[in-house]
């Protein structure tokens, strides 16, 4: 074919014409100067930190979406699964990954389960990690989360480390926050990527320390406008994430929009795309191809240099998508699940007041940030129990373990929870509602039932939906319920990603004008409420956890 090759190695474009055989550039001819009659053609794009369970689509399902805007690879952490199924989970998102023709590279969860103050569905040891980087289908340890053990060279957390320095596998990082010498010190283990720095002072820092940058702009977090000004200081350091991305947010487009922003911005041609194509390539030694010749002959062709319109997309020589249509098949999938909760009632989620409680502590939730606050304010107590106050914005936040058996941090199953004990509230705000509530069996890491709602029968409700489904996304209020089912570990589903889209919009438009929320993204900021290891207060099944000094708190002062 011939088109304008955009060479970011050499920083040229000029026409040329690029040759395949066997699924690989075999021949590239250097014609002329730029032809601006012809398409444009680059390296394909790669998402460097993804969670595909998060966009509620099977890695089939995802990739028949992403190749849309020119993804042809992600760097993808499946320990979302792993948090439920265990290796099991791994397995399903390999073995679902190689049915469609895309460039998934997922890692060996290296925090499952993420900390010992939450129930997870399984256990992913130090063994098991190095069986799991010993094969060819895992390129690397995902993200590792636990900085203080790392810190404190926990023996497990070394473990896993050095099954990776073993295998010769990057080691991904995660620590937001981490200042100083504490962030010197995790680095100096090998740990080579953050994708958590939400101020330019922090990635900054760590790029000092040999740190490779991921510029996050998900469903929830969004880092973008703090980060981006890296790409052209230090070129070589930067690559762009999803980490998290839901179904309609991936329909309208995914790493070629931040190409376009960083672009429109007036941000160097050649160092945004060394970021988008280039480097997360080199840095995990995917098996994507870059344009030279010998290379896996994985590219898109744009319109032109300053639109970025993306008219095909090819992976391993096959055309996957065309002029805005995927053409990767709609494949069904396997149902794995855990998931095994009784329906409650409006009395499970009462929680009484005592005569000295009168002062509470409060999530308090940031639009388009995982971290959170910790706000203080007096409790609204109606016949002896606390309650949400609307007009303090103050709701109540629920998470009601979904799983049969606590499991403990060794992997040995611990007795059982009494069914009125296997679950926690607390209270947050800034998510708006009115009315109602939403649930989702999505909530990091552990993924049990999260609910947030303006009252204990609305909360009944929403959570109900969702344990009747055995995993989903709902909303209650007035007369009208929603529910999206996940059957796929209570995560996914391998429904029709289009369709999946389309439901969620209509989901996330309810919570939004009829429910109240004001947030951007209210189901993705509500699966973030449960992430102990991002700062500073969150829930568990377990209780109210500070984030900062890494402990439970307690909810009244």
């Amino acid at each position: 074919m011939k088109a304008n090759l955009i060479n970011i190695f050499e920083k040229t474009i000029r026409e040329a014409e690029i040759h395949i055989s066997d699924k690989r550039i075999s021949k590239i001819n250097t014609i002329g100067p730029e032809n601006a009659s012809l398409p444009y053609i680059l390296p394909g794009f790669t998402d460097a930190h993804v969670h595909v369970e998060s966009s509620m689509l099977t890695p089939a399902q995802f990739a028949r979406l992403a190749v849309v805007h020119g993804t042809i690879a992600t760097v993808s952490d499946p320990h979302e699964i792993a948090n439920v199924l265990g290796i099991e989970g791994v397995q399903f998102m390999i073995e679902d990954g190689k049915r469609v023709p895309f460039k998934f590279c997922f890692g060996a969860p290296s925090c499952v389960p993420a900390t010992v103050f939450e129930t997870a569905g399984a256990v992913v040891n130090a063994e098991q990690v190095g069986e799991l980087l010993a094969s060819d289908d895992i390129g690397y340890l995902a993200e590792v989360m636990n900085f203080p053990g790392v810190l404190n060279e926990d023996a497990d957390m070394m473990a896993k480390i050095n099954w990776a320095k073993h295998y010769n596998k990057v080691i991904d990082g995660h620590a937001p926050g981490l200042r100083g010498a504490a962030a010197k010190r995790y680095a100096s283990f090998g740990i080579s990527t953050d994708h958590e720095c939400f101020t330019y002072a922090e990635a900054r820092e760590k790029i000092d320390y040999g740190v490779k940058i991921l510029i996050r702009e998900g469903s929830a977090a969004r880092n973008f406008e703090a980060l981006i000004p890296l790409i052209d200081e230090f070129p070589d350091h930067i690559m762009f994430c999803s980490d998290d991305k839901h179904p309609d947010n991936l329909v309208e487009g995914h790493i070629n929009v931040l190409v376009k922003r960083a672009l429109a911005l007036g941000y160097d041609l050649w160092n945004v795309l060394q970021a988008a194509c280039i480097n997360p390539v080199l840095h995990y030694s995917l098996n994507a191809g870059l344009l030279r010749e010998g290379d896996a002959a994985d590219f898109v062709l744009i319109d032109n240099a300053d639109t970025f319109n993306i008219l095909e997309t090819w992976i391993d020589g096959e055309l996957v998508a065309k002029e805005g249509k995927s053409l990767i098949p709609d494949l069904r999938s396997a149902h794995p699940n855990h998931f095994e909760c009784e329906p409650k009632t409006a009395d499970d989620f009462r929680y009484p007041a005592k005569n000295s409680e009168n002062r509470i502590r409060v999530i308090e939730a940031l639009d388009g940030q995982l971290v959170t606050n910790e706000w203080i304010t007096d409790a609204k107590i109606i016949d002896g129990a606390i309650v949400p106050d609307l007009e303090k914005d103050v709701l109540k936040v629920v998470v009601v373990n979904r799983y049969s058996l606590a499991t403990s941090a060794d992997g040995r199953p611990a007795e059982a929870r009494p069914a009125d004990r296997r679950l926690a509230t607390a209270f947050i705000r800034n998510f708006g509602l009115k009315k109602g509530a939403l649930a989702s069996s999505v909530a990091h890491d552990s993924h049990n039932i999260i609910c947030i709602g303006c009252d204990d029968e609305s909360i009944a409700q929403a959570v109900n939906l969702v344990v009747g489904a055995k995993g989903g996304l709902s909303a209650v209020g007035g007369n009208e319920a929603h529910l999206i089912e996940l059957p796929i570990a209570g995560l996914m589903t391998d429904r029709d990603g289009y369709e999946v889209a389309g439901s969620y919009t209509k989901l996330d438009r309810f919570v939004k004008d009829e429910l109240g929320s004001t947030l951007k993204s209210p189901f993705m900021s509500l699966s973030f409420m449960a992430l102990l290891v991002i700062p500073s207060l969150k829930l568990s099944d377990k209780g109210l956890f500070d984030g900062e000094s890494f402990q439970f708190t307690s909810l009244t002062l």
